[in-house]
């Protein structure tokens, strides 16, 4: 069997057999091919590895230079496959559970301010219909906390207009109910009105928001939009930096934790408390700017 074939069969399992996203799947088998390819340099057979092998490995990863994330991300990638080979009686038992993961540095999430927002959509050329959409598009990610592919595969049947509500599908399938403002409703109408009609032409497309073709509007295509409001804006920013202000805003605001964990669709709560830490060190910002 290559190489190629086993890497896919591997995938091929972490989708239908085990139920990983497509992005978990995809980082495991570059993992897995990556520790192939070094098993192949050194002449090692995958039937022979043992957990000294695999800790040279990690120790040569970490001087061509890999973060602590990146191990982090080999050592499950590598786990992943153990548990593969174990079920296809490849190996007898998962060597590499006895991998310890390191604990990879928590970075605060980049927040945007209230005005940052502003400037940033202001940049949005309204009179234009693809700026109309886009107008109703990343309003709607900022004043709900969507990440960019609940943006993309949100369903027309999904947004209730008069409740101001969307129903958003999210990680592993996960359905939260997220209500929006009346500014959302006001650019939501503008699209839904004069765009969304004559892009579709008259086509079945469920996805609210589409391209200029009328199909589902892409991930790619997203990040290629908000660049361009990024560099007109002068305002450096992800499309997923909306997110984390919302949620950082909310809690400014007053929001319970709880509240917000629903709204984002966390399944933790100890996801959500990052968002804490970021208040808290704007609280220190501002102590630091006017007491110092």
């Amino acid at each position: 069997m290559t190489k190629d074939i086993f890497l896919n069969q591997f995938y091929t399992d972490l989708l239908l057999v085990k139920r990983d996203s497509k992005q978990t799947a995809i980082t495991y088998k570059i993992s897995a091919e990556e520790f192939l390819d070094w098993l192949a340099t050194e002449r090692i057979k995958l039937k022979d590895v043992s957990v000294q092998n695999l800790l040279y490995y990690l120790i040569k990863r970490q001087t061509d230079g890999c973060s602590e994330l990146t191990i982090a991300k080999d050592i499950s990638g590598i786990r992943a496959l153990g548990d593969y080979l174990v079920r296809k009686g490849m190996w007898e038992e998962n060597v590499a559970l006895a991998l310890d993961k390191p604990k990879a540095a928590k970075h605060l999430p980049k927040v945007l301010s209230v005005e940052q927002i502003d400037s940033l959509l202001g940049c949005i050329d309204t009179s234009t219909p693809s700026g109309k959409r886009d107008d109703a598009l990343f309003e709607l990610i900022y004043s709900c906390g969507l990440r960019i592919s609940e943006a993309c595969t949100l369903l027309l049947a999904n947004v209730h207009l008069d409740e101001k509500l969307i129903l958003v599908r999210g990680k592993g399938d996960k359905e939260r109910i997220v209500p929006f403002g009346d500014r959302a409703l006001e650019k939501i109408l503008v699209y839904l009105n004069e765009v969304r009609p004559e892009l579709v032409k008259g086509r079945n497309v469920p996805e609210l928001f589409v391209n200029y073709r009328g199909q589902p509007i892409s991930r790619k295509g997203v990040w290629k939009r908000f660049q361009e409001l990024e560099a007109l804006s002068g305002v450096e920013a992800k499309v997923h930096t909306l997110r984390h202000s919302f949620a950082t805003h909310l809690l400014s605001g007053g929001a319970d934790l709880r509240s917000v964990q629903e709204l984002l669709g966390h399944s933790d709560l100890s996801t959500t408390t990052i968002y804490t830490h970021v208040t808290d060190r704007q609280l220190e910002d501002a102590h630091e700017k006017y007491f110092r």
